[in-house]
């Protein structure tokens, strides 16, 4: 089956199974962490701190081109990473930090698919918003682009915890 690598310190490394629940909870937490990040950053987004985020997204589209996930996922991570960085929070960071990984499975299926080069236009209005000063469009958009994700993980799941009954 498919499953996600973790690693317990001290203990073996075991491929375990997806757990969906799972995976919506962190990508719920992503997303508005990101949406976060972009709020508090906007005011203080430096010309230098804006065009970083443009580079890396055109490193972003070309390498969608090219169908090269792994330089995709690497762009994409620089031109987030900005937002992150200059908020300042670091609890926002430790947050990503570790539920990033949970969502990186799906990052790599759209970026893997056509529909990562939305994810392109979502960046140039982000990085507009931005640049404009719009803390509310900007933060939007940020969550937007995360949102996204949350149609790639399947819905076959209960997503309530409890067992089901069968009639």
């Amino acid at each position: 089956g498919t499953g996600f690598v973790r690693a317990a310190p001290g203990r073996s490394t075991v491929v375990a199974e997806i757990d969906l629940d799972e995976v919506r909870q962190a990508h719920a937490v992503v997303a508005t962490m990101h949406r976060l990040a972009v709020a508090e950053a906007v005011s203080h987004l430096a010309p230098g701190d804006l065009d970083a985020m443009r580079r890396a997204n055109e490193r972003f589209a070309v390498a969608l081109e090219r169908g090269d996930t792994d330089a995709a996922l690497a762009a994409d991570d620089d031109f987030h990473a900005v937002a992150v960085d200059v908020s300042g929070n670091r609890a926002l960071a430790t947050v990503l930090d570790q539920f990033g990984p949970v969502v990186r499975r799906l990052e790599r299926l759209r970026f893997a698919s056509h529909a990562g080069a939305e994810s392109v236009s979502l960046h140039d209005r982000l990085v507009e918003a931005c640049a404009s000063g719009d803390v509310e469009a900007a933060a939007e958009v940020a969550f937007r682009t995360w949102q996204n994700l949350a149609d790639l993980i399947p819905s076959d799941a209960p997503t309530d915890p409890r067992p089901q009954e069968t009639p």
